[in-house]
Parts: C-alpha cells; sequence; structure tokens
C-alpha cells in the first residue's frame, strides 16, 4: 500500500500549486504573508510561525469550511496536506475490511492519540468521512484551545475531547472498559530531548534560508511544546510503549495506528509487533514533494472477525 514517491493521496484535495487569490479571498488577512519565491511563484515565508497559522487557517476554511481555527502561540502548527494523507490512507486501510468500501459516518470510532492544540486529525476526519472523534492529549491548554476550536465550528456531537493525566501511559487511564474504537491514529513526539529538538529546527531554518540568502531567519523557531516534540527515548521508545499497550487494548480496538517519521524505526516496529502475536501489520508509504514518510497500523483480529467487525460498524 502506498502513493507514488512525491504524490499525494488521489483524494487528497491539495492536489498542484496553492491557488492565493482563492485563499486570500476566503481569509485576506493571508495577503500580507505572501511573498514571492526565487522561482517568481506566490509563496509564503515558511519561517515565518504566523504566516504558516494564517496560511493553515485559510485551507482550513477554503478546503474544509472550518471558519474558526486558532491556536496559542508556540503550539505545534501542522502542514494539512500531509495529515490529510494520513487520514485518507487510513481511510483505505479500513475500506479493505468492508468490501472496499470506505466506511462512513458517525458509526466510525476514531480515537486521536495526542490531539494538541490544533485538533488537526478530528477536524479533517470528520470533514472528509463524517467519522465521530475522541481527541486525548495531556496538555490541559491545548486541550482548551482544541475545545473552543470544537465548539466555534460547532462539531460539540462529532468531536469530543479528553485528557490523559497520567504522562507516563498512553491508553492506560483515557479509556473505559465498555468502549470500542474501530482506529486509533497519532503523530508521536519525534526527538529525544530539547537539545535534539533545537538542532532539528535549525537545520530545518539554514535550508529554508539556502532559497534566499539575504533572508534573516531565527535561531530557534519551531511550533510545539515539550510533549509535542520530545519524549524520553525518542519516536522509538514512544511507539513501542504505544505497540505494548495495544496489546491490552485489542478487543477494545480493531485497526491501531501510528505515524513513523524516522524509517528506521518501521523494522523495530514490527518486530516488537510480531512479539506481541499482532494479526495483521500494515505498513503504508506516503510523499509529498521530497518529503517521504509512512504510517504503520497493526491489528490483533484476523480478515475474518474484522469484516464481521465492519459489518456492525457500518450498520450502526
Amino acid at each position: 500500500m502506498g502513493i507514488a514517491k512525491g504524490k499525494l493521496h488521489p483524494r487528497n484535495r491539495h492536489q498542484g500549486r496553492y491557488d492565493f487569490p482563492a485563499l486570500i479571498k476566503v481569509d485576506p488577512e493571508l495577503a500580507r504573508f505572501v511573498i514571492l519565491n526565487p522561482y517568481g511563484k506566490q509563496s509564503i515565508d515558511f519561517a515565518n510561525p504566523e504566516a504558516v497559522k494564517v496560511f493553515n487557517r485559510a485551507l482550513l476554511r477554503q478546503f474544509y469550511g472550518i471558519a474558526h481555527w486558532v491556536i496559542p502561540p508556540g503550539y505545534l502548527c501542522p502542514p494539512i496536506p500531509g495529515r490529510a494523507d494520513y487520514i485518507h490512507g487510513l481511510a483505505d486501510l479500513l475500506a479493505i475490511d468492508n468490501q472496499g468500501r470506505i466506511p462512513r459516518g458517525r458509526a466510525v470510532r476514531v480515537l486521536d492519540i495526542g490531539t494538541g492544540a490544533n485538533c488537526i486529525y478530528p477536524l479533517l476526519g470528520q470533514c472528509e468521512y463524517g467519522w465521530r472523534f475522541i481527541g486525548s492529549d495531556i496538555d490541559p491548554t491545548a486541550l482548551a484551545a482544541a475545545t473552543a476550536i470544537v465548539r466555534a465550528n460547532r462539531l460539540e456531537s462529532a468531536i469530543t475531547l479528553r485528557q490523559q493525566n497520567d504522562s507516563r501511559q498512553i491508553l492506560h487511564g483515557l479509556l473505559d472498559k465498555e468502549e470500542n474504537f474501530d482506529l486509533t491514529l497519532c503523530n508521536p513526539p519525534f526527538h529525544a530531548s530539547l537539545e535534539e529538538a533545537c538542532r532539528g529546527s535549525q537545520r530545518k531554518w539554514r535550508n529554508l534560508g539556502k532559497l534566499d540568502p539575504s533572508r534573516k531567519l531565527p535561531v530557534l523557531n519551531f511550533g510545539g511544546q515539550s510533549n509535542e516534540l520530545w519524549y524520553e527515548g525518542g519516536e522509538i521508545d514512544f511507539i513501542l510503549r504505544l505497540a505494548r499497550e495495544s496489546a491490552e487494548f485489542a478487543q477494545q480496538i480493531c485497526w491501531f495506528s501510528t505515524l513513523v517519521s524516522k524509517a528506521g524505526n518501521v523494522p523495530l516496529l514490527q518486530t516488537g509487533l510480531k512479539k506481541l502475536q499482532v494479526q495483521a501489520i500494515r505498513v503504508v508509504e506516503m510523499g509529498q514533494g521530497q518529503k517521504r514518510s509512512r504510517f504503520v497500523a497493526w491489528t490483533y483480529r484476523n480478515a475474518k472477525e474484522r469484516q464481521a467487525w465492519f459489518e456492525i460498524t457500518c450498520t450502526a
């Protein structure tokens, strides 16, 4: 499974170049951030966090009808096209167990682990497929911002937010025993420490600066709080913890999934999952331009059990 190199998912709304006049029409504030890149094409300064926020807000308004989207300063501001690809890839995954048809509507229940202040996956998944979401996070400020977004867009019946009170746990203490989910998704912390996150940020800005040597770039300028950016042991420790906890929720959740930013971590996760005796593992490659990413999904149910699960979901 996967998308050809450099290609967005076929159902992704963000194919081709951005239509800046159309984006400015729905969000006039964007006009003050539009620049000409070295190739004479309209763009924005992606090293300017305020520009990126307004740009994302305009995309959400134009393509998804999200009228209100405000996140606090310093919180993660995600690239919308890549996040949409994850949602579409998961929809394809669920379709395999539903005779090729994507399960749609609020009977499909999804858990977003670490939803953040931006609440991006519930917004996209609800808009594209009508799924019902619970978004979890350990940060009360992030949850307050996400709650404001949900309320302002009148999505309370589709998106519920929940705090994980124990930073040492992911699923434990979060779910009730009688709750069932068709799917989980997660964008785990990438770095192992603040220092590593800072170095990664500085590399990012140096690469951006190559486009225009006269541009003054910040020494440190990334969106994201500590829990969004780093986790002791890094990405691999987080996703292995998620895998271990998933075994204890195998009866409540059909498919578990997580983004895996570092390709070298995929075999390590696969090895850990095989030890847990999962029934199926899927690695789905994604791409946008030169950027490569992927998600890994796993389930403790065999194909016949999954088909029966989605027969119930799709008739609920």
